[in-house]
């Protein structure tokens, strides 16, 4: 396992759609997502998508110890590979974060619940029902996956007022 250095905010993999993986099983799969979850880890984070440390692939891992939310939540720790949320329900506001934008926190809506499918590192199907902070978790890193970052669901007017962090963000990355 190897930590894997982070994109930030004005990388262009981050807005890129990421491309389904062709083959689950391989080696390679299974060292990406070794250094995924090291890097997640690493940067105490709840999830983390391949396009966050540069490989553009439809893969995100979950490491969600405990939710504030809901303390009898069971630990969610998996990866997903080809992952697609196949059913929502409900709205809840939240306040969200993205390793990527560092420094940034903002509260967005997130569907309550969401039921994810998706292939395991073997390329065996599986589906969670998640709720609290691995659904929001979930949905934050499926967007990744479509090139979408957690600010492009705050208002215009809201993320007009924090363009300039941004920018500061951007020019970070690009140096």
């Amino acid at each position: 396992m190897a930590r894997r250095n982070l994109r930030f905010y004005g990388d262009p993999v981050l807005r890129q759609k990421a491309p389904p993986v062709s083959q689950p099983g391989d080696e390679q799969l299974r060292q990406l997502v070794a250094d995924m979850f090291e890097t997640c880890e690493a940067e105490e984070g709840a999830g983390l998508a391949a396009p966050q440390i540069g490989v553009s692939q439809r893969v995100f891992v979950i490491d969600c110890a405990e939710d504030p939310d809901d303390p009898q939540s069971p630990v969610q720790r998996f990866a997903a590979v080809n992952p697609e949320i196949i059913a929502a329900e409900g709205e809840i506001p939240s306040e969200e974060g993205c390793l990527s934008i560092p420094g940034l926190r903002d509260t967005i809506m997130r569907r309550a619940r969401v039921t994810l499918a998706a292939f395991d590192i073997d390329g065996k199907p599986f589906q969670i029902e998640a709720r609290g902070l691995v659904a929001r978790a979930i949905q934050h890193e499926v967007d990744h996956l479509e090139g979408i970052l957690f600010i492009d669901r705050l208002s215009s007017l809201k993320r007009q007022l924090l363009k300039r962090q941004l920018d500061e963000i951007a020019e970070q990355a690009a140096s």
